[in-house]
């Protein structure tokens, strides 16, 4: 055989080796990942400030650059390299300033920033290492330290509401914030009463429009309101295998049940299930903060146990809790089990046989 026919043969074969299974594919890289997640909450941060103005641009910029600097200055001060680059923390200030009000005053959203960054990331050994959601757990430490603020909303599409910070935005540290009385008499609707549709539910038993609900026309957090652009987005990063879509599904259908069982109780009481699934922040919570890679379990089985157990703690919170949101909370505790989650449900190995009792 010539050495001609020999290289041709050769080709061939590779070729063949080539087209055949399996192959190692490699995986989307960290920073890849965060920065398809961050383009996806951007139309969710363009329809808020659309809605809120400029003091809800303020805010997502500030907890967003609060959170990049404290990474970058204790990474420093701990003489490791800086890994903002990752752009994980980036999601941790967007996803802190969505669920807050968008009145909510710049400085104690920095705080609060400085803690959920510190505490709940980089005191744990940072991304890979941290317990819980690091946007969390600065959103639990407003709601400690900044009750007040936290629960204090303005109205959507107020007039003026590009030209004029609210009141207050821009309130000094350590000072009572601004009252916003005066500028709500001359930007609020008629009809706007200063409460979320989940505080209209749960103190007046007055529902609010499920159309309301998915295109974002009411009163609430920075990022909370639409829950069908919410979803949209989330579908986004499903579609490109950046987030488990298994985890909002049970969040969901759980939530969903759950309130359905309630409702058909007492449906003058208890809201009914569109409205739980569509009403505060239980729709960015199940998509962007329990699909967190790093806090959620890694077994399938585990995965619908974790999702399982925030949907129905959120309703029952919602509904019998002195608060009348419970996502916070339910994916906190949920976080907080999904080490022993993962434990319990890990699927057993191949061939492996179970050991007799009173051996090792």
């Amino acid at each position: 055989m010539t050495e001609s026919r020999v290289q041709s043969k050769g080709a061939v074969e590779a070729r063949a080796m080539l087209h055949t299974s399996p192959h190692l594919r490699i995986a989307p890289s960290v920073d890849i990942i965060m920065r398809n997640v961050v383009w996806a909450m951007l139309p969710i941060c363009a329809f808020s400030v659309f809605q809120f103005g400029i003091s809800s641009l303020a805010l997502i910029v500030t907890c967003t650059l609060a959170c990049i600097g404290t990474e970058h200055l204790i990474c420093r001060l701990s003489d490791k390299p800086s890994t903002t680059r990752d752009w994980s923390v980036a999601i941790t200030g967007i996803l802190l300033a969505l669920t807050l009000p968008p009145s909510f005053p710049l400085w104690m959203a920095v705080v609060a920033s400085v803690v959920g960054v510190a505490i709940g990331k980089l005191f744990f050994g940072g991304l890979g290492h941290n317990v819980m959601n690091p946007a969390l757990v600065g959103r639990a430490f407003a709601q400690a330290a900044f009750t007040g603020p936290l629960t204090t909303w303005t109205p959507y599409l107020a007039e003026g509401r590009f030209t004029e910070f609210i009141p207050s935005t821009l309130t000094l540290p350590f000072l009572r914030p601004n009252s916003i009385t005066e500028w709500l008499a001359h930007t609020a609707p008629d009809a706007f009463t200063g409460a979320t549709p989940l505080a209209l539910m749960k103190f007046e038993q007055v529902s609010t429009n499920g159309i309301q609900l998915l295109i974002g026309t009411t009163a609430g957090s920075a990022g909370e309101t639409s829950a069908g652009l919410i979803l949209i987005c989330g579908i986004y990063l499903m579609i490109r295998k950046m987030a488990d879509w298994r985890i909002p599904f049970w969040i969901l259908l759980t939530a969903f049940v759950t309130s359905g069982v309630f409702y058909k109780i007492d449906p003058n009481l208890y809201p009914d299930p569109l409205f739980t699934l569509c009403s505060g922040g239980l729709m960015l919570g199940a998509v962007f903060m329990a699909t967190d890679m790093v806090a959620s379990p890694v077994t399938p089985l585990g995965v619908v146990l974790y999702g399982i157990l925030i949907g129905f703690i959120t309703v029952i919170i919602r509904l019998f809790g002195g608060l009348t949101e419970g996502v916070m909370y339910a994916i906190l505790l949920a976080n907080a089990c999904s080490p022993l989650i993962s434990a319990v449900t890990q699927p057993r190995i191949y061939g492996a046989v179970k050991p007799k009792k009173g051996q090792p």
